[in-house]
């Protein structure tokens, strides 16, 4: 006998509590081996397919696409064991039996699919790692006849055309609820039952294949005595739009974004300090160092350049590597320096990590910095490549402005702004002179350190900038 398992959101990386299903991957009714992506989502960090732990039949999604979902809720529904691919058996006064499911194999020799004590070799936080993925099959429902559809409780699919009868008592209206899946696929129709106390699995579907429909559930709030409430009560409540107003939901990456400047601003106080710098030596270095490659040669970026320099600055003043733990009421300092640096993309700010900056030299900060760029652009970036930075850069002059006073990116311990570089008139040398000028401004967290800490770190940054050679002290 088959047995019927349910599948949840599993937790898809460090603070994501929701994803919203973009493109689900499998049909009800179709075959899927362990292990298999069944559903793709985007969290608030990145596009991911979600693999199934469980080799089975499907027998219902959650969620339509474009819905979002939280961490734990039902994803699919999976019919798993030595006969979950074999016809149903289905019990009902009038019918000695329904047609069950008919196996396609995609091609010859398909393998068999995992029974219920396969485990998954998905690394997702919330299931383990195991046996091989098998060879995926569909599946092609026969007609089940009339008397035996309203007698047979089925699990619908998402779209209420299929139905696959695993072999489960009849069950009356007034029974104990059964275990497994309820058929039932509108979140209206489960906001509304929830709302009113109505139990899904009490009730027996007038849809197709027992398919329960709101009527179903405004018939058993009518006998309970109870009023029906809408699904847009919460909405009702809220106050009305003005002409012409516009809401746009903070959701996704946009109330990841939200929810974190928010407890940035609560938790950390924060300080700024800035400087105007001379940085026309420290582009003609850069000029210098791609000629020096050739023409063939990745060229270094300014970015790489910069983030080579904030290494170098944490290592002479390692207060700004660190993070406070508020419980213990500790500063943690951190050995590894991991600079993530801001990206605008279609999708929003994100802020991908180079781990490990410490360690690398211009030239491999250039090609990492230029991989997770284009990566942040098609938004391919993992849960993990966002996730871990100790010290954050940010180039806001890419957008023309020269200042700004950035929120610290939680939980790190400072961010260092880089303005625009444009032609000013600079004193040099003791002449006035036309120089390539940018502005650096640094934003700290104040329990980690004080002023003069801050300040020597952004002076150290400064000098670097007004002349390259500097760093030659610590090569």
């Amino acid at each position: 006998m088959a047995e019927v398992k349910e599948f949840t959101l599993p937790d898809l990386g460090e603070g994501l509590t929701e994803a919203e299903v973009v493109r689900w991957l499998v049909e009800v009714g179709e075959v899927v081996a362990v292990d298999q992506p069944v559903v793709e989502v985007e969290t608030a960090k990145a596009m991911v397919e979600v693999p199934c732990p469980y080799g089975g039949v499907v027998t219902a999604r959650y969620g339509a696409e474009g819905e979002e979902l939280a961490v734990g809720a039902p994803l699919l529904t999976v019919a798993v064991g030595a006969d979950a691919s074999a016809p149903a058996a289905a019990e009902g006064s009038g019918s000695g039996g329904a047609d069950g499911v008919v196996a396609e194999a995609d091609g010859a020799d398909a393998a068999e699919d995992g029974g219920a004590g396969e485990t998954s070799g998905a690394v997702l936080v919330g299931y383990g790692t195991g046996a091989p993925p098998a060879r995926r099959r569909r599946v092609r429902p026969t007609p089940v006849p009339a008397a035996a559809a309203g007698q047979v409780n089925g699990v619908a699919s998402g779209y209420g055309r299929h139905a696959v009868t695993p072999e489960v008592p009849v069950r009356a209206e007034a029974a104990e609820p059964a275990p497994g899946p309820v058929p039932v696929i509108s979140p209206l129709v489960r906001r509304l039952a929830r709302q009113n106390g109505v139990e899904l699995r009490t009730l027996t579907g007038s849809g197709p294949d027992g398919l329960i429909l709101r009527a179903d559930v405004e018939r058993a709030i009518g006998a309970a005595g109870a009023p029906a409430a809408e699904p847009s009560a919460a909405a009702a409540s809220a106050p009305a739009a003005d002409a012409g107003e516009v809401r746009i939901p903070l959701r996704g990456l946009r109330g990841v974004v939200a929810d974190k400047m928010s407890r940035s601003r609560r938790e950390i106080p924060e300080a700024t300090c800035w400087v105007d710098v001379d940085a026309t030596e420290l582009l003609a270095a850069r000029r210098a160092m791609n000629a020096a490659g050739g023409p063939d040669a990745p060229k270094i970026s300014l970015l790489a350049l910069l983030a080579r320099i904030c290494t170098a600055a944490l290592a002479r003043y390692p207060e700004l590597n660190a993070r406070v733990d508020t419980e213990a009421r500790e500063i943690v300092r951190l050995e590894r320096v991991h600079v993530g640096f801001a990206a605008q993309t279609d999708r929003g700010l994100v802020v991908p990590v180079v781990r490990d900056a410490h360690a690398r030299s211009a030239e491999s900060l250039s090609e990492e910095l230029g991989r997770l760029t284009g990566a942040a652009r098609d938004g391919s970036l993992t849960p993990g490549e966002l996730t871990g930075s100790t010290f954050t850069l940010n180039n806001y002059g890419v957008f023309g402005v020269d200042g700004s006073t950035p929120i610290i990116n939680h939980p790190e311990a400072a961010m260092l702004g880089v303005g625009r570089i444009v032609p000013k008139p600079w004193v040099y040398e003791g002449e006035l002179a036309v120089r390539q000028v940018t502005q650096l401004s640094l934003t700290f967290d104040h329990r980690v350190c004080d002023g003069g800490v801050a300040g020597g770190f952004l002076r150290y940054v400064a000098d670097c900038v007004e002349q390259p050679a500097v760093l030659l002290r610590g090569v």
